[in-house]
């Protein structure tokens, strides 16, 4: 295999156009993952989350929305911001049933508490207009995980 070592970097006006940098008008996905440690447990259950317990969760935050002039949906570190600050933040390292409100601490609560509390955050923020929510999943175990999508969010009760 042969490298091919740059010899000069890519200069904004003389190799490539202000006007280039958009490549298409197409909606993109972009996601973020997260990990953070809680304990909970479960009422009404019958099994080993009855006990009090922790895990290490992952969270996937998935955004949608169509590129800006430079070519950015919206800047992964502004999704790691809105997310630690919604969610992380008050999760890592606590007892989920004291910080949460009021719910069993099921994975198919919390993701749809997650998804409500980063949706907040996005019409809160009116910096994204052009950005929507498009699922959230929240891994309690690595094989294991609850999902919410927009459309699921958005249906009738």
């Amino acid at each position: 295999m042969s490298y091919e070592i740059p010899r000069d970097v890519q200069m904004l006006g003389r190799d490539i156009q202000e006007n280039q940098l958009k490549y298409h008008h197409k909606s993109v996905l972009i996601s973020k993952e997260f990990t953070f440690d809680s304990a909970h447990h479960l009422h009404c259950y019958e099994g080993k989350c009855k006990s009090l317990h922790g895990h290490t969760y992952k969270l996937q935050v998935i955004m949608r929305g169509k590129v800006d002039s430079r070519g950015i949906a919206i800047d992964f570190g502004d999704i790691k911001r809105i997310a630690k600050e919604r969610v992380i933040d008050r999760l890592d390292h606590k007892y989920l049933n004291d910080v949460l409100p009021a719910m069993n601490t099921t994975a198919e609560n919390m993701v749809v508490w997650m998804y409500e509390e980063i949706h907040q955050a996005l019409l809160e923020e009116q910096l994204f207009p052009a950005i929507v929510l498009e699922e959230i999943r929240l891994w309690e175990t690595p094989t294991s995980y609850a999902a919410i999508t927009r459309s699921m969010m958005e249906e009738e009760v």
